[in-house]
């Protein structure tokens, strides 16, 4: 961007907040709450965090506009400008930090990461100004700007406590490890040999085909079997947790506070878990390879139900299912070694 008026260069104070801002998003990125002893009013928090993501909407479209045509901003202007933008961007990280942990860290976590989604559209809405000729409004900054706007709409989807943060968590969860299960299911009615109907008669004894990278034989489909099943288990887990924190959730102690993240934090870990199951049940299927990994979705699942077991979500409703998904682990991961040990 060029400068040709006479009140000096007003792409200064322009790189001066692109700096700032960029500080403060690094800030918040990386950074602590403000614990507090005092009471926090959960409500009057989000109030007030509305408003200042509304004006720093606010404070980017008037920034886009003035720099979509011809003449350019005085320099004084452009100061009064990039005041207007970073002081708006420091209101935002500042109700941020009124946040704390003991507001459950789930919670605070969305938070934090759609406040660094604004300050980073703001950067790069600065950005785009910058090295934008002062020709005419450029796509790029109108997508920029619509950037800013779409991440700040973005807060009025945030959840409101931690219990509604950790359902979000769950939700992610079960949808990832769904399309596991979905994927390797397509996969296995597609499947076949595609020699099978032609050199069965020519083949004599058990000797194996050669080229076996390209399908299943039929040790790797029933071996699949309880892995089906543990991968359904992961995800009958993640459905029953969603309706007992629905139902039992509590964000009123400390404590039910805590045992929602570690709930949260825990089943995370599922569904990279899940993918790294149905990855090795690929042809050339690697036994030692599939055996490790349903060794180690097991002991996760069992490590999961043993935390649900002793939090507050659980009641005597959903005892029921910890127990029987345990008993279905247990299961499944013994019939996957039975069957991957014969014939070897």
């Amino acid at each position: 961007m060029s400068a040709d008026n006479s009140g000096g260069d007003v792409s200064v104070p322009l790189r001066n907040v692109l700096n700032s801002i960029q500080c403060i998003r690094d800030r918040v990125r990386d950074g602590e709450s403000n614990e507090s002893d005092g009471a926090f009013n959960l409500s009057n928090f989000w109030d007030t965090l509305n408003q200042a993501v509304k004006a720093v909407s606010q404070e980017a479209t008037k920034l886009s506009l003035a720099f979509s045509k011809p003449p350019l901003p005085s320099q004084q202007d452009g100061e009064k400008l990039a005041e207007s933008i970073l002081k708006s961007v420091l209101t935002l990280s500042t109700v941020y930090y009124w946040l704390p942990k003991s507001q459950g860290v789930s919670l605070r976590r969305q938070v934090r990461d759609a406040t660094v989604e604004v300050l980073e559209g703001v950067a790069q809405l600065l950005e785009v100004i910058l090295r934008s000729p002062l020709q005419t409004l450029t796509q790029e900054q109108l997508t920029s700007t619509g950037g800013v706007w779409s991440a700040c709409d973005c807060f009025t989807q945030l959840p409101r406590d931690n219990k509604a943060a950790v359902l979000v968590v769950l939700s992610a969860q079960t949808g990832v490890v769904k399309d596991a299960i979905e994927e390797i299911e397509q996969a296995l009615s597609e499947a076949q040999d595609p020699f099978s109907d032609v050199l069965d008669d020519d083949q004599d004894g058990d000797e194996p085909r050669g080229n076996q990278d390209t399908y299943w034989s039929e040790k790797d489909r029933r071996v699949i079997g309880p892995c089906q099943g543990l991968m359904k288990a992961s995800a009958a887990c993640l459905r029953k947790l969603m309706t007992a924190v629905k139902a039992n959730g509590d964000v009123t102690t400390p404590q039910s506070l805590s045992q929602l993240d570690d709930l949260a934090d825990i089943t995370k870990e599922i569904s990279p878990g899940v993918d790294d199951l149905a990855l090795c049940l690929y042809p050339p299927m690697d036994y030692s390879g599939v055996e490790n990994n349903v060794s180690k979705l097991a002991a996760l699942l069992k490590k999961v139900l043993d935390i649900i077991r002793s939090s507050h979500v659980c009641g005597e409703s959903e005892l029921t299912w910890v127990q029987f998904l345990d008993g279905a682990v247990d299961h499944n991961l013994q019939k996957t070694k039975d069957l991957i040990q014969q014939d070897t």
